[in-house]
């Protein structure tokens, strides 16, 4: 085995500990520096000392780790990440790391260099964390892996090696998998009986087949309402268990957005209207803070490569949640972009969101829980299905907000150029009509 300089290996154990053990990090560098007033001596005693430690640590943790420097050698393999990747330490030591973490994504493809954590990590000198990663081990068997790779740098802040702290999650995500298949043979399953009885129940209410008195009405109105709301639930459940494991359906084409928009937003204006909220369509309106589009626009033609019916999806899923939280005054749907990018937002005048809430917006099930909002109804998946959707096209979206002053929920998307959209709709021609969407089949 290579042998490792010991300030290298201090440094692996203090990283690793600090990740796993932070009191004791402390409590270990108080006493080093404590020791290392006295004397060289006692100096390199200390340094035998915390080399000591940092092993028993680095032998007795169930996280693999893995020291590699600059040239992509590796320098240290601790006993967990030979159970992981099934390479000896004696076998993995100064070989390029490539051929021993072998990474692949969701769909079996490697890595670039540009997705590879421990690249990005040497780069840019920070800590890189990837909880998809798929580990190729040296029997070839598929290894799901929860990786986090940190920068250890000198007195003058350069880089000079990485360590890598990864954990087999296989059995984790086959649990998930689990409980998706759970959800989404239930959810499909139960359609249908709820789409039978909303269809007896809007038959039950149709005054040209059957008579029924008033208060026979109201009753019959309340139930076909909860059984509306209740497919809803259920589409959302399906939809997001689709998009979790890769099946959700996307069939995309050229969307010019300034037209598209205005159309979509034209079609939701009477929900709002029906509360008595004000709707307007923006083209070319400076973005909000933390964008990355121009603000100078000459009203380009904005064109993206998407599926449209999914980002109506998205469009008016933001919207509805701008109408239904929204007590008084207006909401604002605008477009914007620079030479790379397509933005569109949604903007109300509602309550706003807490700085607490923001980060955690776009996840499964999450719901603001205020005062004002307890009582709206809402299954917390609609957000997390949008951000899957935006993903899909390698957009983002985030939002923005402050309390009593309003949100904005912002949409960036890659833009395609005239001459690629002219090309793709040829393409597209010459491909016939796309398959029927299935937003709403199973």
């Amino acid at each position: 085995m290579t042998q490792t300089p010991a300030y290298i290996e201090i440094g692996i154990g203090l990283a690793i500990a600090t990740a796993v053990f932070v009191p004791a990090v402390f409590w270990l560098r108080a006493r080093y520096r404590k020791k290392a007033v006295k004397s060289n001596i006692n100096v390199n005693a200390a340094i035998s000392g915390e080399k000591l430690k940092s092993d028993i640590i680095l032998n007795s943790i169930e996280d693999g780790v893995i020291l590699i420097n600059t040239e992509n050698v590796i320098q240290m393999f601790n006993p967990a990440a030979t159970r992981i990747t099934g390479w000896n330490v004696e076998e993995a030591a100064g070989l390029d790391y490539h051929s021993v973490i072998n990474l692949v994504d969701e769909k079996t493809n490697s890595y670039t260099e540009e997705q590879n954590p421990f690249t990005m990590a040497i780069k840019t000198g920070t800590t890189v964390k990837d909880n998809k990663a798929t580990l190729v081990s040296r029997s070839n068997k598929n290894i799901g892996i929860s990786l986090t790779v940190s920068p250890l740098h000198d007195a003058e802040q350069k880089v000079t090696a990485v360590v890598g702290v990864f954990r087999d999650v296989t059995e984790d995500r086959n649990e998930e998998k689990r409980r998706a298949e759970f959800i989404s043979t239930a959810s499909h399953e139960m359609r249908t009986p709820v789409a039978a009885i909303e269809g007896y129940l809007a038959l039950a209410l149709n005054e040209n087949v059957s008579k029924i008195d008033s208060k026979a009405r109201e009753y019959l109105e309340k139930a076909h309402s909860s059984t509306q709301h209740l497919g809803k639930l259920f589409q959302d459940l399906l939809t997001s268990a689709k998009a979790e494991d890769g099946r959700l359906v996307s069939h995309p084409v050229v969307v010019e957005m300034s037209a598209f928009l205005d159309q979509l937003t034209e079609s939701l204006r009477f929900a709002a209207e029906k509360k008595g909220l004000l709707t307007d369509f923006v083209v070319g309106t400076s973005s909000g803070a933390g964008s990355t589009a121009n603000d100078k626009v000459i009203k380009p033609l904005y064109y993206v490569n998407v599926d449209p019916d999914r980002l109506r999806e998205v469009i008016t899923n933001l919207f509805d949640n701008a109408v239904k939280y929204t007590p008084s005054g207006h909401i604002s749907v605008g477009l914007t972009g620079n030479n790379d990018l397509v933005q569109l937002y949604v903007r109300d005048t509602g309550p706003g969101i807490s700085p607490e809430d923001l980060p955690h917006l776009f996840q499964k099930f999450y719901r603001v829980d205020t005062t004002a909002t307890r009582t709206i109804g809402g299954t917390g998946l609609g957000l997390f299905i949008c951000r899957k959707i935006i993903e899909m096209y390698n957009g983002r979206i985030w939002a923005e907000s402050q309390l009593n002053k309003g949100s904005t929920f912002y949409i960036n998307l890659p833009r395609i150029t005239s001459q690629k959209a002219a090309e793709l709709q040829s393409v597209e021609a010459q491909a016939g009509p796309a398959p029927i969407s299935s937003l709403t089949m199973s």
